[in-house]
């Protein structure tokens, strides 16, 4: 294979640097409106790293995917599976994990980076009943940074063909909170879809 790249400042020369949007919107915690965001989640994707690789395993439940345990700390039962325990045992071996979260019918993309625990803990299971069922474990996932992620990619995709947009805090909404008002998040949200247009298939931001 020819072209490989294998220099981060060759690959910033091709690229640029992110924009200030893309990294003011950056949290260590849940913020309100980030907040209100993941509680509307009912699914999410939960990546690790373990020795022999990589995992992305999909989660969902019939509620909020994750709860809450304090504004730095989420918490995911573990519900039956394959048994395969691929995104378990990577936890165990190393603890570095990270949660895609989705809405349907919105476009943007929540992420959640940090690291995480499989806990047995008997009062955290018991959080979780449900009609007489508990999770065998939980995963404890303490939160380094949080951000939405650019819509193009669903977009793009077409992901959710026609489904209602709910009515959750968009990527304005939340910068307007992470910059205490500085970026005027309604100019910012209304000037997205023309903005989106014209890159859709482009590197530009």
């Amino acid at each position: 294979m020819t072209g490989r790249i294998e220099d981060v400042a060759e690959l910033e020369a091709l690229y640029g640097r992110p924009g200030r949007a893309s990294l003011a919107k950056v949290a260590d915690r849940l913020t309100p409106l980030y907040r209100r965001w993941i509680e509307a989640s009912r699914f999410c994707v939960l990546t690790t790293v373990g020795p022999d690789g990589t995992d992305g395993s999909p989660r969902g439940d019939d509620g909020p995917v994750v709860t809450e345990l304090d504004e730095r700390t989420l918490l995911m039962p573990d519900w039956r599976g394959n048994n395969r325990m691929d995104s378990l045992r990577n936890i165990v071996a190393d603890g570095r994990a990270s949660l895609m979260f989705m809405v349907p019918g919105s476009p943007t993309v929540v992420r959640v980076n940090g690291t995480a625990v499989v806990s047995v803990d008997a009062d955290l299971i018991a959080r979780f009943e449900d009609r007489g069922r508990r999770p065998r474990s939980v995963i404890v996932l303490t939160i380094k940074e949080i951000y939405t992620q650019c819509a193009r990619a669903v977009m793009r995709a077409e992901l959710w063909g026609g489904v209602p947009a709910p009515d959750l805090p968009t990527p304005g909404d939340i910068l307007s909170e992470m910059t205490e008002g500085d970026i005027d998040g309604a100019a910012y949200d209304a000037a997205w879809p023309a903005r989106a247009a014209m890159t859709m298939w482009s590197a530009d931001d």
